[in-house]
């Protein structure tokens, strides 16, 4: 399908039936492009592809499994399959009263006041991070790089903020290499074939995650052991933490799991978030001199604090626009537990149900100009459908650190902006693919001019 010059790079979606190989050869490049075209002008699919399979874009359907029937709507099994050798039985992965008690349990950790009070760590990465872009003088710089690098500071500096004898590089390296394996993704999960059916291509190296995970405890050991003085990072916060209800802590391999589903998950998906939006600004000049005149006026040479981020209102604008066509979860599957009806069709239980949140942030029914970068849109957050954007989820389920990745992102993107125009490279468009998740392949190539 030919680019229009005029909208951001899409994915181009199914316009005719694919058998069952094509599809699966499909998905092992991108998962997307299995998402069918009508997908974005119809309230639901349903297919066969070996097995009967769902696709919800209703956002009174997608309430129905988020929130009024969550527990009959589990994560499918494949999506614990894939982050249980990372994750153990963390809150991304668990169910029913072990979820409850954890998500009860963390919860604080993510409150307003704590989360402000990381800021500063936020912008010392995203200083350090302009400081790396000046340094490279004239040439292109791949923001996607610079993105991954950054926002791994952040959550390394939130997570062991006093070293804790912690190899960062070394977490690093491992949970790169396990994104790379765990991606290696089959049609036949999505779908919810079951687990003796053989994936191609699925190699777990586990000693790499083995090897963090050992890190990881004795860095947990050694903080429970002595004090920690400052400001608590979220170690400290999940050390003390207790579920309310039970007084149950956490043990050193449940903090563990949390500490590395809160690295894996809060590096990887802000970093994307950040590299879309820095191609989007840069695809739109017109939108960049509005950001960076808002950005520049806000904070006036000095690095952003948390009480800058309600004063950059266009700034999350553009970071909520790029969730939009850029969703870091293309693809949200569920495994229907019982019968059901969604939208006047029938559910039988064992049945996969998807939600293609990339379909959704781009349906026509939803949407004016549903492919085009438009962040004013989102000047009323009221006026938008709560179940028609779901980059963070929703229901009791939403992402425990959305305000978290949202204030981040919100820091790094108006110091960068304030900083430097960024231009597109030519000939290095980015191609929206999702393995795991959404990346722009290729990288996120910008020339960087200071302003």
């Amino acid at each position: 399908m030919a680019q229009d010059s005029a909208i951001p790079v899409r994915v181009p979606l199914v316009t005719a039936p694919m058998g069952i190989f094509k599809s699966l050869s499909t998905a092992r490049r991108n998962v997307l492009r299995i998402i069918p075209e009508i997908a974005t002008r119809q309230p639901m699919v349903t297919g066969k592809t070996g097995k009967r399979w769902h696709m919800v874009m209703d956002p009174g359907a997608i309430r129905h499994i988020l929130l009024d029937r969550l527990e009959d709507y589990p994560k499918s099994v494949v999506t614990k399959n894939l982050l249980k050798p990372a994750i153990g039985e963390s809150l991304f992965i668990a169910e029913g009263a072990h979820w409850r008690w954890q998500r009860r349990t963390a919860a604080p950790v993510f409150s307003h006041r704590n989360v402000q009070n990381l800021a500063p760590i936020m912008s010392a990465a995203a200083e350090r991070a302009a400081a790396r872009i000046a340094a490279a003088g004239p040439r292109a710089v791949d923001l996607l790089d610079e993105m991954v690098t950054t926002t791994f500071d952040v959550i390394s500096d939130v997570t062991f903020s006093s070293g804790d004898t912690f190899d960062r590089d070394a977490v690093h390296g491992a949970i790169d290499d396990y994104i790379a394996e765990a991606g290696k993704i089959s049609l036949f999960d999505i779908l919810g074939f079951p687990d003796w059916v053989p994936r191609p291509g699925r190699i777990m190296s586990g000693q790499a995650m083995k090897e963090m995970k050992a890190m990881a405890d004795k860095a947990i050991e050694s903080r429970a052991a002595r004090e920690h003085e400052g400001v608590p990072d979220l170690l400290d916060l999940l050390l003390a933490g207790e579920d309310p209800e039970t007084k149950r802590r956490m043990s050193t391999a449940e903090l563990r799991d949390n500490l590395l589903t809160f690295i894996v998950a809060g590096h990887e998906t802000t970093a994307l978030t950040l590299a879309w939006s820095m191609y989007l600004v840069a695809f739109d000049q017109q939108v960049q001199d509005r950001a960076r005149a808002e950005a520049q006026s806000v904070l006036q040479g000095r690095a952003a604090g948390a009480q800058d981020v309600e004063r950059l209102p266009y700034i999350r604008q553009i970071i909520d626009e790029a969730l939009r066509l850029y969703p870091p979860a293309g693809i949200v599957s569920r495994t229907a537990r019982k019968p059901d009806e969604l939208c006047g069709r029938e559910i039988r239980a064992g049945e996969t149900v998807m939600i293609p949140i990339y379909a959704l942030g781009r349906h026509k029914q939803l949407w004016e100009e549903s492919d085009a970068f438009r962040p004013e849109r989102f000047a009323d957050r009221k006026s938008i459908d709560r179940y028609a954007y779901l980059p963070f989820g929703d229901g009791p389920r939403i992402c425990i650190g959305a305000s978290f990745a949202l204030q981040e992102a919100v820091i790094i993107l108006a110091t960068l902006l304030s900083r430097f125009r960024f231009t597109p490279v030519p000939g290095k468009e980015p191609e929206p693919v999702m393995i795991l998740t959404l990346r722009p392949e290729g990288g996120v190539w910008l020339s960087a001019e200071p302003v």
